[in-house]
């Protein structure tokens, strides 16, 4: 707890002037160059457009600070976007395609962590075998076609609001706030960090390792199921390749927002600012209609930036 401890106070003054002056300097960029960039309706746009990446970057930071990755959430996002939409139009059920799509996404979770933590595969290796196997699935279930024709239910979720604030950000700042607490507030988070920096410790607390990890992945996959709900509302349709690819923009998100590979050592508000400065990215490059490829392009410079800098202070 002490370590832990010593974490929380003294790495958010070594990353918030890091992420937050990327923050600004984009800002400060896309407002010189598109006037339109800064006005409100656009903010809150760049807010509502970056809540389904903050669901992934969220359990995306817990898997990494175990040392671990998750690359088939954009695939698994697609499924359960496809599971919503194909449960709710044949029910009229938004809680029953809600429950469904976050049954897939735990399954698909449970698998991924089962992989790492008992057969021992690497996790690049293990979740880019289940990605393959989403994505398949994800054809097989749509045809290859769209699913059309949701529900108003399903599709209030994305345009509706809560006290004037649209409900896509309360879901976020919501899970936000569960993921702050599960991680800085219980026991749980303490043994999270202790996963990534010191399992030894784990064994002599009792503890299983392997449950833990699998523990962690099935998380991942109960918030890309959620995540799948506001993806289907947001396109009110399901595709079968809407999500993927959002995998690389959460990991992006994760790194920019200081979070390390190694060592157990991840901070949730900077994922929260990663993610924030990812949507403002693509926003900005949107309102200058670059193309996609220039889109990618820039998100992975941010990425190779961001491991830069973590590679220096690995050194100091």
């Amino acid at each position: 707890m002490r370590e832990q401890a010593m974490v929380l106070n003294t790495n958010p003054l070594q990353r918030i002037p890091g992420v937050a002056v990327m923050l600004v300097l984009l800002c400060v960029v896309f407002s010189l160059m598109t006037p339109g960039f800064l006005t409100v309706p656009n903010i809150s746009n760049v807010l509502v457009q970056s809540t389904i990446l903050l669901m992934l970057a969220l359990p995306m930071t817990l898997i990494i600070m175990t040392e671990g990755l998750d690359l088939s959430m954009g695939a698994v996002l697609t499924l359960t976007s496809l599971i919503v939409a194909i449960v709710a139009l044949a029910t009229g059920s938004l809680l029953l395609g809600l429950l469904a799509a976050m049954a897939v996404g735990i399954l698909f979770g449970t698998v991924n962590g089962w992989l790492v933590a008992v057969v021992g595969i690497p996790p690049f290796v293990a979740t880019l075998g289940t990605l393959g196997m989403a994505q398949g699935l994800s054809l097989i279930v749509s045809d290859g076609q769209s699913v059309v024709g949701m529900p108003a239910a399903v599709r209030g979720v994305y345009s509706g609001t809560l006290g004037g604030v649209p409900l896509p950000i309360v879901l976020a700042l919501g899970s936000y706030l569960v993921f702050h607490g599960l991680l800085y507030h219980t026991r749980f988070g303490t043994y999270i960090f202790a996963l990534g920096g010191n399992r030894e410790a784990l064994k002599f607390a009792g503890i299983s390792a392997r449950r833990l990890l699998i523990l962690v992945y099935a998380l991942g996959g109960a918030m890309v199921g959620l995540a799948g709900l506001l993806m289907t509302a947001r396109m009110n349709s399901g595709h079968p390749t809407a999500g993927l690819g959002l995998e690389f923009d959460a990991i992006a998100a994760v790194a920019v927002g200081g979070t390390s590979f190694e060592r157990g050592n991840g901070w949730l508000l900077g994922t929260l600012l990663g993610v924030v400065t990812v949507g403002v990215l693509r926003n900005g490059l949107n309102l200058l209609a670059l193309p996609s490829s220039i889109q990618v392009a820039s998100v992975g410079l941010l990425v190779i930036a961001a491991l830069f800098v973590d590679g220096l202070r690995s050194r100091s």
